[in-house]
């Protein structure tokens, strides 16, 4: 099992602990302990900070993967590259502020008769969006020396661990609602450290700049792909949080609802999430020794890898779908057909693998930002359409519409481009085998206790589930790792 795969699995274990702890915040500690609105307000602020960061940066996070390659040799501190990578988006973030200010009567004209809470904090977004910037930036440094399970941890585990922490502290009744947002932005800034420490250990906290790496790659050439691949994730930024900020402007209440649902579908995501780290400079390095066999094998390695996790995770949230809502009060229930809808959804996102990294790493990246732009008009105008006819449903529906219909385009571009695609037999297999386990589970009868239920509804799942995939040997490669990974168990 090569690097890829080693990392891939470690970061895939940590952001499965992480969304453990997730789900304890998201099912029992936020609903319970928070009013609706205020959990609305917590979900819709950190959306607001992701778009804030993700304008700041100017594309920059992405850049780093495409060049960094060129960039790298640590006897000369990577020719000021990390430099770069910060100076450039931390100018970004002084302009972004400053239109962020100039804005506000906008947001008040917005939000003002419904969503008021939200204008008491308008403010506590600058710094929450600060943090989020360099945390993301950091990363994408991290990921482009394949340093990418530390990362995972702090961002996938320990931010939410500290978040249980802060909730908990919070229900004691020892700080008011405004001190838990400012306890909260205190702890991005606690992971923020954690990880800049972590990089001065590595000995690649390199922060002086070097007129050297003007002579490697022109600057006119980084800005213009750091310009295509903003617009790419400014695209990206609206189709992930417009849902939010239109629910929130009707109700923070009903963001409350929205957002909890919604989370509860993030698991499905984990394994791609976990694999991308390092797919995506690998993937540019491929492109960079002009490598198409090793970019096809792995277009179809991590469609299936996520296949088998993804689907897994989604049949095992649906088939305990009632079992999770009766952890919440009675209006979150609500939420079920969101769940449902973003499913899908998201199942649709891991069966296209990495279309959308293959695009952004070659010669044709700006085609990338056309379907992010027509993803991003179509995410808009569907939730304009269908969230004033079904709220919260229609928002959701909307999402899994747009995500199919983008997904499913780009994946025919690339076949048309280079003749890859992501299926195989295999591909089919595990849907099979995930009707069946999940066929399973609606034959077991209510066991009369929620606990109860849950764990033996979740081990029929797993028992088939995992029968079935490893005797069908739908991925060798996983099976033999398993086998090596036993068989060092049976030595120690």
């Amino acid at each position: 099992m090569g690097k890829l795969q080693r990392e891939g699995i470690w970061n895939t274990f940590i952001s499965y602990a992480g969304i453990g702890i997730g789900y304890v915040n998201t099912v029992l500690l936020f609903p319970n302990f928070l009013a609706e609105d205020e959990v609305g307000l917590t979900r819709l602020l950190t959306s607001l900070a992701l778009m804030y960061a993700q304008f700041s940066a100017l594309g920059f996070n992405s850049m780093s993967a495409r060049y960094f390659p060129y960039f790298r040799d640590k006897a000369k501190a990577h020719h000021g590259f990390l430099f770069l990578l910060l100076a450039i988006p931390v100018a970004g973030f002084a302009v972004i502020s400053a239109l962020f200010l100039l804005t506000k009567p906008l947001v008040v004209a917005a939000y003002e008769d419904s969503s008021r809470l939200l204008l008491d904090f308008y403010f506590y977004i600058i710094p929450l969006a600060f943090f989020t910037l360099l945390l993301n930036l950091l990363t994408s440094y991290l990921r482009s020396l394949y340093k990418t399970i530390v990362s995972s941890f702090v961002q996938d585990f320990l931010l939410k661990l500290l978040t249980s922490v802060l909730i908990l502290v919070y229900s004691l009744g020892f700080m008011s609602f405004q001190d838990f947002v400012i306890a909260y932005i205190g702890i991005n800034s606690i992971v923020l450290l954690v990880l800049a420490a972590y990089t001065m250990w590595l000995r690649q906290l390199f922060l002086k700049p070097s007129w050297e790496m003007l002579r490697i790659i022109p600057l006119g050439e980084l800005l213009h792909y750091g310009f295509f691949t903003f617009l790419g994730t400014i695209s990206t930024t609206i189709i992930t949080t417009i849902d939010q900020f239109m629910i929130g402007s009707y109700s923070l209440s009903d963001n409350g609802v929205y957002t909890t649902a919604f989370f509860m579908t993030t698991a499905i995501m984990i394994p791609a999430k976990s694999v991308l780290k390092i797919a995506y400079p690998q993937v540019a390095d491929y492109w960079k020794d002009k490598n198409m066999d090793g970019i096809a094998t792995l277009y179809k390695q991590i469609t299936l890898v996520n296949l088998i996790l993804g689907l897994l995770l989604s049949i095992g949230i649906w088939a305990n779908i009632d079992n999770l809502f009766s952890f919440m009060p009675e209006p979150y229930r609500a939420g079920k057909y969101v769940v449902l809808f973003m499913s899908v959804a998201r199942l649709v996102d891991l069966a296209t693998g990495i279309n959308g990294i293959i695009l952004a790493t070659s010669d044709k990246y700006r085609w990338d930002l056309v379907f992010n732009v027509v993803l991003a008009v179509l995410t808009v105008w569907t939730n304009f359409y269908f969230i004033p006819l079904y709220g919260i449903n229609g928002a959701a529906f909307a999402s899994m519409l747009s995500y199919a219909s983008i997904n499913l385009a780009r994946l025919f571009f690339l076949h048309y481009l280079y003749r890859m695609q992501p299926f195989a037999w295999s591909s089919l297999t595990m849907a099979i085998i995930a009707a069946t386990a999940l066929g399973a589970s609606y034959l077991l009868p209510y066991l009369g206790n929620v606990y109860l239920d849950m764990v033996v509804r979740s081990l029929l799942i797993s028992v088939i589930y995992a029968s079935l995939t490893l005797g069908l040997r739908v991925f060798p490669e996983m099976n033999a790792w398993l086998l090596s990974y036993i068989g060092k168990l049976l030595k120690r």
